[in-house]
């Protein structure tokens, strides 16, 4: 039988559920009718490291620069799941209904947004030591060969796993960081830990919506060597053949027993409690779950790369068009403050992916965390009073560094999902195609391989036909 948490880690893992797929309140949304000109306003998600999260915390830290005489910085956070928050975001700076200066995009809008007039391309004053971002995740920003964003903070798919499962099924190695997993050999371990009580082996997220996507991107990927639905300019690139043998890896790597049934319904909230139950041993997720995850599992938590490919996720930091120009001046002041090397290593310490090199390096010879004392290395006291210590430990076992060996390897190695200003419907044409897999006639009328491929393909270049 699998071992059940106990209820406060429960509630602490359902809370840091909810915030990842929730916007939460809105805070004070701004109107076009308010007029301060020395109001920065920064719509974004919600920040899933709760209320006073890192990213509130740095804009403080900013805003206490600039002193009382400068120009103050709010954040407005945005309500709902990611994509009605693009719509919403869409729908503000196409109407002029709010009077969002900065805007927190995921990746795969920056094209969208630049294409569309939304955003403006930015100067060298808005990003510090262009050299030190990632450089998969600097390539993010740009649309059109100019640079319409900074990157804040990445993101990259990464395996978790349960030592003590691995041990009761008589594995003999439970460190898997270094490995380098192929999903044959991932598959040969699920196999070794059949009949330790879970459900399944693993779990992913599969409901139609965005998750489903970023599987479909990695299965293709890791099928086929080089694989890109899109060129450079925003135009098809794949052919039938490719989304066939992506087709027949993501089937075979989700199929029944291995992977858990309510999988094709799950989002990051139910695939995380899936796991944190101890109904599978392994969990396809994202870098911010792995400080709670550790603080309830400790020892007996592992992680890895994910095998294959993964795909590169994260939010990036534009200036909207609308925005005056001076104030416009101001606005790229505070993303390059809000994505500099001390940013960077805050928010690697609050659990994100941080989007430079240098935020990986050891203590000591890494950018010290100044901006947010939450989170710095070392005792101190928060504004709130809140604990000083939020992160889990860096070091694995065999004396492995998770940011360094498995974090910063993951965001390098990761690929792109399609970039074209085109990419909500792309994502919806693949949501709603893939439905022949994990839809509800999914198995009763399972499709053939080569039958999805062709219809893939068929829909795919409809709509990127006029790219």
């Amino acid at each position: 039988m699998a071992r059940r948490l106990p209820a406060a880690a429960l509630a602490v893992l359902s809370l840091l559920a909810l915030a990842a797929c929730t916007g939460g309140d809105v805070r004070d949304e701004p109107t076009a009718a308010a007029d301060d000109s020395r109001r920065i306003v920064v719509a974004s998600g919600q920040d899933v490291t709760g209320k006073n999260g890192i990213r509130q915390q740095l804009i403080d830290a900013w805003n206490a620069e600039e002193g009382p005489q400068g120009y103050e910085a709010r954040l407005v956070e945005l309500p709902g799941s990611a994509d009605q928050q693009r719509s919403q975001l869409l729908g503000a700076l196409q109407s002029g209904s709010a009077d969002y200066d900065v805007v927190n995009l995921d990746v795969t809008w920056v094209p969208e947004f630049a294409a569309a007039g939304l955003i403006r391309p930015l100067s060298d004053a808005a990003v510090r030591a262009p050299d030190d971002i990632i450089p998969s995740v600097d390539s993010t920003s740009y649309w059109d060969g100019e640079r319409y964003a900074v990157p804040f903070n990445s993101d990259a798919g990464l395996l978790y796993y349960r030592k003590d499962h691995l041990r009761k099924a008589g594995v003999s190695r439970t460190d898997l960081g270094d490995d380098e997993m192929t999903w044959d050999g991932l598959r040969r371990m699920f196999d070794a830990v059949n009949g330790v009580g879970t459900q399944a082996d693993w779990t992913t997220q599969l409901a139609a919506y965005e998750g489903r996507t970023v599987n479909a991107i990695e299965a293709f990927a890791s099928a086929v060597p080089g694989f890109e639905l899109t060129d450079a300019d925003g135009r098809y690139a794949a052919d039938e053949d490719q989304l066939t043998a992506g087709v027949t890896e993501l089937r075979e790597r989700t199929v029944s027993p291995y992977t858990l049934k309510e999988a094709s319904t799950s989002r990051e909230a139910e695939s995380l409690s899936a796991f944190a139950e101890g109904r599978t041993t392994f969990l396809r997720h994202w870098p911010y779950v792995y400080p709670t995850l550790y603080e309830t599992f400790k020892g007996d938590l592992g992680v890895a790369r994910l095998p294959g490919k993964a795909v590169l996720g994260g939010q990036n930091l534009a200036v909207t068009s609308s925005t005056p120009d001076r104030r416009a001046a101001k606005a790229a002041e505070l993303i390059a403050f809000l994505t500099d090397p001390d940013s960077e290593r805050c928010l690697l310490r609050a659990g994100f992916a941080a989007t430079r090199v240098s935020a990986y390096q050891e203590a000591g010879t890494a950018p010290k965390c100044r901006h947010a004392r939450a989170y710095a290395e070392g005792p101190s006291a928060s504004p709130t009073g809140e604990s000083a210590e939020h992160t889990a430990p860096d070091k694995l076992a065999g004396g492995l560094s998770y940011s360094r060996a498995i974090l910063l390897p993951a965001l390098r190695k990761a690929v792109h999902r399609p970039r074209t200003p085109l990419y909500g419907a792309v994502t919806q044409t693949l949501i709603t195609e893939l439905d022949a897999l994990y839809g509800p006639r999914a198995e009763a009328d399972p499709p053939v391989d080569a039958e999805l491929g062709k219809r893939l393909h068929e829909a795919l270049g409809k709509v990127l036909s006029n790219q």
